[in-house]
């Protein structure tokens, strides 16, 4: 019997706001630990999407086996129901070889999804998302976003007004049903009460500012390393636009904007960097206030032992590491 066996865990889950040092503290867990990682990221599913999502390198992914990373193409959609599908087939394939499945990553609607279940929302209708679309494109996502507000206003204080993808879906939901996205969601209670069988573990910074300066960092490593490069490649396909989910994920979307405005040189990096950088905190304030919502063991991502806290955290769960 292994050791999550033993403990009554199918699962870890590691999560926390971007930048918040998760891949570090998963290679850890993984040097200690017999573990498969399964990436919980909306962006790291797509090829060509490296620089900008901060994909794991290929050297990390050398050291433990990765899942749901590179599996589409940009052009493609992924939702949460095609995670919880993959994810739940993953962690019974991972458990069968005897190792622990270790799920790492900062989209929380797809950790909530697996945890508390789905809620039957309706399919996607192309008709409401193209009009929807032409209604932004005439008075833009935050004339929409006070609009959501007034139909929907618990879904609309939790989404960002420049946030297309879900202002989108909220109101798709509305129009299509006549009913708020926010009366879908009745599972979480319901769920809280079943018995755990997984640990979710949670980097989050006391220290905002903390938080901030990394993400400042990381994305002017990421300007450095060629993200501007990635999004003309990406932007030269005749397949790829603005509208799709992959093109909207934080840092790609700033860039296309940018090139689209017809900025060059300094001026381009200048624009990326103030914009990609207010966009990804927001990010992660709203992967915080997610992960407020659900049940999890939070560890001080910016005390100077927090990769340590996290495999103690995990040991005295699991108690001693299967490796040496």
């Amino acid at each position: 019997m292994s050791a999550s066996e033993s403990s009554g865990l199918r699962w870890v889950g590691l999560a926390g706001p971007t930048a918040s040092g998760k891949t570090a503290a998963a290679l850890a867990l993984a040097e200690r630990w017999p573990v498969e990682i399964i990436s919980v990221d909306s962006a790291l599913v797509y090829r060509g999407m490296d620089i900008g999502t901060a994909k794991p390198s290929l050297a990390e992914q050398a050291q433990v086996p990765h899942h749901l990373i590179d599996i589409l193409d940009p052009a493609e959609s992924y939702s949460a129901a095609q995670f919880v599908a993959d994810a739940e087939r993953l962690i019974g394939e991972i458990r069968s070889r005897g190792r622990l499945p270790l799920l790492v990553g900062g989209t929380m609607l797809y950790f909530k999804a697996l945890i508390g279940g789905l809620d039957a929302l309706p399919p996607a209708d192309p008709a409401v998302r193209a009009t929807l679309d032409a209604e932004a494109a005439e008075k833009g996502w935050p004339a929409l976003h006070a609009e959501l507000a007034q139909v929907d206003p618990a879904t609309a204080t939790r989404l960002a007004p420049q946030d297309a993808q879900r202002i989108q879906r909220a109101l798709e939901v509305w129009r299509v049903t006549g009913q708020p996205l926010s009366s879908f969601h009745t599972r979480d209670s319901a769920a809280a009460e079943l018995p755990s069988d997984h640990l979710l573990l949670s980097l989050e910074p006391d220290n905002r500012a903390w938080l901030h300066a990394r993400i400042a960092e990381r994305f002017a490593q990421m300007l450095q390393a060629g993200l501007v490069e990635e999004v003309r490649t990406l932007r030269a396909r005749a397949d790829l636009h603005l509208q799709l989910p992959a093109m909207r994920c934080v840092g790609y979307r700033q860039v296309w904007e940018a090139l689209d405005a017809g900025l060059e040189g300094p001026r381009l990096n200048a624009r990326v960097l103030d914009t990609g950088v207010a966009a990804t905190r927001q990010l992660a304030k709203r992967q915080i206030t997610w992960l407020r919502s659900m049940q999890r063991v939070a560890i001080a991502a910016d005390q100077p032992r927090a990769t340590q806290e996290v495999t103690k955290c995990l040991a005295e769960r699991l108690g001693s590491p299967l490796h040496t």
